[in-house]
């Protein structure tokens, strides 16, 4: 069988680094400003003005490019993009991307419906594409997450508790045909009676792209979140466990945990259930807020930078999307960064 290989990731954060302050002094008491899904993180970085998540992906993947030098992306064989926040209606990133990075790839792919867990998404999209390629095959996987310093600075979103969550970031993986650092196993789950309950509202009501007062922001209410907080707390245990039955590992015994970055509340049950202890499960929320997708990759990227990851480890990425529509989970035998 055909091992794929998570070779390197590299990642990338505004320089606009935003205090929780700058909330704080505008925020306006709402009903869900006591909710724990809404305590803010300290720092979140945000998008330029003119920063587009083209821009975000090439300053992520010049961390590939200065460890393997620029052929270890050109020739790369499959891309695949998600986009928080695509830059053109109609149009995803993929097409530019290539393009700006010289690539010239059989395969371009921009997803949507993984959101948060499109990372382990994207490797499992991708070892079913280079099944049975040839050694030393590539791909780039990569995740924008730019909505932050977009949807949730406007003058009135600004003012929700929702609005100090989000973080602005990227990040690139680099995959190859090899035993390198070979991918143990995936595991996804689709829960389509969940579709739909994310949703995007504004006030008055009107579809996102009509003309109109009111600005757009996601729909939350308490009990939205009391089911949200449940499935989340359920679902990435279940594929991480699922996962480590597969591949015969314990989840205790996993060397490192990654998962999306949500809020401080996820981040405890998740490590707790899975047995995992805190030094053993990195926390970027603090410093970067929810990043989304690019969650896993901007977390894993900072643990390996901070020597918290070896060769020969077992990494676990584990993640859940939305209000709960997709989970998937990824173990690599981590081999090391050159």
């Amino acid at each position: 069988m055909t091992t794929l290989s998570l070779v390197d990731i590299a990642s990338y954060l505004p320089k606009n680094r935003v205090s929780a302050d700058w909330y704080a002094h505008v925020a306006e008491s709402d009903e869900l400003s006591d909710n724990v899904m809404f305590k803010a993180p300290k720092f979140r970085h945000h998008v330029a003005k003119d920063e587009t998540a083209v821009d975000m992906i090439e300053r992520a993947a010049a961390g590939i490019v200065e460890r393997h030098g620029a052929q270890a992306i050109t020739e790369a064989d499959v891309l695949i993009m998600h986009t928080q926040l695509p830059d053109l209606p109609f149009v995803g990133c993929g097409g530019e991307v290539a393009q700006r990075l010289g690539m010239k790839p059989t395969w371009i792919l921009d997803i949507h419906n993984g959101g948060c867990a499109a990372f382990p998404h994207m490797i499992s999209i991708v070892q079913k594409l280079l099944a049975g390629a040839a050694p030393g095959t590539k791909a780039v996987i990569a995740a924008a997450q730019n909505c932050a310093g977009q949807i949730f600075t406007q003058p009135h979103v600004r003012t929700l508790s929702q609005a100090a969550i989000p973080g602005d970031g990227a990040g690139v993986g680099l995959l190859e045909v090899s035993d390198a650092s070979p991918i143990l196993g995936v595991e996804w789950r689709n829960y389509g009676q969940y579709a739909g309950e994310m949703i995007y509202q504004c006030d008055p009501p009107r579809k996102y792209w009509e003309p109109g007062e009111g600005e757009g922001h996601v729909g939350f209410t308490e009990s939205k979140i009391v089911k949200v907080l449940a499935r989340g707390n359920r679902q990435v245990p279940e594929v991480a466990h699922a996962l480590c039955e597969r591949i015969g590992v314990a989840s205790k015994d996993l060397d490192l945990l990654v998962t999306n970055q949500p809020n401080r509340l996820f981040l405890r049950n998740w490590r707790e259930a899975l047995e995992v202890p805190a030094e053993r499960h990195p926390d970027t929320f603090d410093e970067c807020g929810n990043l989304f997708a690019a969650g896993i990759p901007v977390t894993f990227d900072h643990a390996v930078s901070e020597g918290r990851v070896k060769k020969g480890d077992i990494v676990m990425f584990a993640a859940f999307a939305h209000a709960g529509d997709f989970a998937g989970a990824t173990a690599v035998r981590w081999g090391g960064r050159p």
